[in-house]
């Protein structure tokens, strides 16, 4: 695609980050000349849908929306599901892939496994993509870069926490939280969960401070995502802990449009 200019033809260099999980889709367009996303789109389910009704969504959304009518100089793709599990790298042998995930994941003989490095914190993601959909993008754009939405949530987290005392973020999508627990520049914990309720949510929340020996009435609590003041899950969560807020990430990316600001999700931006 060329955009005109009073001096010459400039190309513009697209790339497109999507997002997938069984409740859910979502996508946006970002122009590395404009240093700006010109386009997003998210799209949730009520209830969970297969891989394969997944699959059938994700390309009438891709219909509805013209994408294939970009080019774009880079495709990334982000797999949110429960079907991961982090593993110390020193401690990382790729032939025992299903090994990791058997004792925390449902998995079938007939899943393809993959990982990702985490290499600057010594740590890997062991995970389930959605292969059909991995196929679908690959005939669609050719080859493309793929990972799970924990790495990128972890690596993007642990560049811009600061601070030493520790800090539990809880990044809330729609039935679906994770929690890290980062302090310094060290990962203390992190997990991902479903819930239905607002009860749900604060039970995962309070356990998970618990298990860690976190005090409710001192530990930073930052949530972000699909959260904000004054609703059910702030509110219920304003009960339990003392030292909550929400929290913005910071970003030199912008919008076209600012209704779209605060709802683009934060790993859809940084798996870019």
């Amino acid at each position: 695609m060329i955009k005109n200019s009073t001096d010459n033809p400039v190309e513009k260099l697209y790339k497109l980050s999507i997002q997938v999980s069984l409740n859910g889709l979502s996508f946006c367009i970002f122009d590395t000349v404009a240093n700006a996303i010109i386009h997003s789109r998210r799209v949730d389910f009520q209830e969970e849908l297969s891989p394969f009704d997944i699959q059938k969504e994700l390309k009438k959304l891709f219909q509805e929306e013209k994408i294939t009518d970009y080019r774009f100089t880079e495709v990334v793709a982000t797999h949110r599901n429960l079907l991961f599990s982090l593993v110390p790298r020193a401690l990382f042998d790729e032939n025992e892939l299903a090994n990791y995930l058997k004792f925390n994941a449902k998995i079938l003989a007939n899943d393809l496994i993959e990982y990702d490095e985490i290499s600057s914190y010594d740590m890997v993601n062991v995970y389930v993509p959605f292969m059909n959909i991995n196929n679908y993008i690959y005939e669609l754009f050719g080859e493309f870069d793929f990972l799970h939405h924990g790495t990128v949530l972890i690596q993007a987290l642990m560049s811009i926490h600061t601070g030493t005392e520790p800090v539990c973020y809880v990044h809330v999508t729609e039935q679906q939280l994770d929690i890290v627990v980062l302090t310094q520049k060290k990962l203390v914990f992190f997990n991902s969960f479903r819930y239905q309720t607002k009860e749900d949510f604060i039970y995962y929340i309070l356990f998970t401070l618990e298990q860690l020996k976190l005090d409710t009435n001192t530990i930073k609590t930052r949530l972000f995502g699909a959260v904000e003041t004054g609703d059910e899950l702030y509110d219920i969560c304003y009960e339990y802990i003392q030292n909550l807020s929400i929290f913005i990430p910071e970003s030199d990316l912008y919008t076209e449009s600012e209704d779209q600001k605060d709802t683009i999700d934060f790993t859809l931006i940084n798996a870019l």
